[in-house]
């Protein structure tokens, strides 16, 4: 199975999806879908855990590595074709191609604020990049198939994750859940932590660095939302320490998996 070509109609399915997903993500703002780019959704239901917008850049990157993979798949970039993982790729192919459709459908829930849709579509999604996540683990891989395997679905795994977090939080909101007469600081200081305890147990077990540095960037979002001007300039002094000591912890995990374990510094480890 190793050697063996990947199925045509699986690698054009990756394509097209994964186009798919890149225009309607395109268009979500370009139109915009329902008359409401995809930010002004966020705004309309504030929270204290939501980042500042900048860090949603790293959508930028998370597609770039997304398409290195979908020519990866094709044969472009792979070299030595006898010892291409033939069947790793057409398993992550079926995965993906699904969680593309379902990026895109969530696009649509959320423009036309359907939250509850998607929350459900969201942790399709996540489940979709555990699957990935899982299936790669188990393989040994070589520095290019780190590159164009491994690391796009470390990224947005990472991304994926806090995302999550973030929706399930923005559908709270939604609902007008009343935290159960704690204030929304303590609620989002605990969220923060529980978000932490998730990125780093994931990132420890999966010895995925570049998962942890997705989960560092998201809560550095978050410090500058809360220290901005424009944000909350500094008023929740307790959510600000509480992010700044989870950067510090994450930091200090991710060391631990550099350097405890003997690995070789490296984000594709």
């Amino acid at each position: 199975m190793e050697t063996k070509q990947l199925e045509t109609p699986i690698k054009i399915t990756v394509a097209v999806t994964y186009l798919i997903m890149i225009v309607v993500n395109a268009l979500a703002n370009i139109l915009p879908i329902n008359g409401i780019d995809t930010g002004a959704v966020s705004d309309a239901y504030p929270n204290l855990f939501a980042p500042a917008g900048l860090t949603f850049s790293i959508w930028g990157v998370i597609y770039l590595l997304l398409l290195g993979y979908t020519l990866y798949q094709f044969g472009i970039f792979q070299g030595d074709k006898s010892k291409v993982k033939t069947e790793l790729l057409r398993k992550i192919g079926i995965v993906f191609s699904i969680s593309s459709v379902v990026n895109a459908a969530w696009i649509f829930s959320w423009h036309y604020r359907m939250i509850g849709l998607s929350v459900l579509l969201m942790l399709v999604l996540l489940l979709s990049l555990i699957y990935i996540n899982q299936l790669i683990l188990k393989e040994k891989l070589d520095q290019k198939e780190k590159l164009f395997i491994r690391l796009p679905f470390s990224v947005y795994f990472g991304w994926i994750t806090v995302a999550t977090i973030a929706n399930i939080t923005t559908l709270l909101v939604d609902i007008g859940w009343n935290g159960f007469g704690i204030s929304e600081s303590v609620w989002t200081i605990l969220i923060i932590v529980i978000g932490l305890a998730i990125g780093a147990v994931t990132m420890i077990r999966n010895h995925d660095i570049a998962y942890g540095l997705v989960i560092i960037w998201a809560y550095a979002g978050i410090l500058i939302k809360h220290m901005s001007e424009a944000g909350f300039n500094g008023q929740y002094s307790g959510i600000i320490t509480t992010v700044i000591a989870c950067i510090v912890l994450m930091g200090v995990a991710i060391g631990y998996v550099l350097f405890a374990k003997k690995q070789t510094p490296s984000i594709l480890k």
